[in-house]
């Protein structure tokens, strides 16, 4: 998932996850992002011709950034069910805490704006696959919960692993993020596998 590694490229990604991590729930505009970046608007329409590619290639870079692809290896290559909704749930746990701020701002604007809208739904369908995966493995393995269908065992740790959810639990609720990766781990594995 490299970033074609193009100095202004780079430059307006940065300025743009400045931006949205600035200023929560603030709908940055492309003027703004090009002035932090030190670029003309023509110059960033060139890179990014909408808002939506922009956001979108902002959080893309924030993966690459934090190293998801690692952060996601002992989940993609767990050998069982059980270990890769472990491994699952730990990662992306732990990974909120890192991209809450420019989440939160895309969560805050979506409601208004449809370039936020397109790029948090790009998000969170990629979170989901993620889920997916976790879910069909468990269900391969035979270890399912009785009762649950592969898609409502999805719903169910899609909502779970939610960032609305984190940031309930840690910000609202005063949880430590420690409580938070334990309770969790706790909580999917007793609602989506079998006894």
């Amino acid at each position: 998932m490299s970033i074609e590694k193009n100095p202004t490229r780079i430059r307006i990604l940065k300025a743009a996850w400045n931006l949205l991590d600035s200023n929560p729930g603030v709908a940055a505009r492309m003027s703004d992002i090009a002035k932090k970046a030190g670029v003309s608007r023509q110059a960033l329409y060139l890179h990014f011709p909408n808002r939506t590619e922009l956001f979108i290639a902002t959080t893309r870079y924030q993966d690459e950034q934090f190293g998801v692809d690692d952060m996601l290896a002992e989940s993609r290559a767990a050998e069982t069910g059980l270990d890769r909704l472990d491994a699952f749930v730990r990662a992306w746990g732990g990974y909120i805490p890192k991209i809450f701020a420019v989440a939160k701002t895309l969560m805050v604007m979506k409601e208004t704006d449809e370039d936020a809208a397109k790029a948090w739904a790009q998000r969170m369908g990629d979170m989901r696959e993620g889920c997916a995966a976790a879910i069909d493995a468990l269900e391969r393995d035979g270890v399912l919960a009785n009762g649950l269908t592969p898609k409502e065992a999805t719903d169910l740790l899609w909502t779970l692993l939610s960032i609305p959810t984190w940031e309930r639990l840690t910000q609202d609720c005063g949880w430590s993020q420690e409580s938070y990766a334990r309770h969790l781990h706790h909580v999917s594995k007793q609602v989506l596998t079998a006894p």
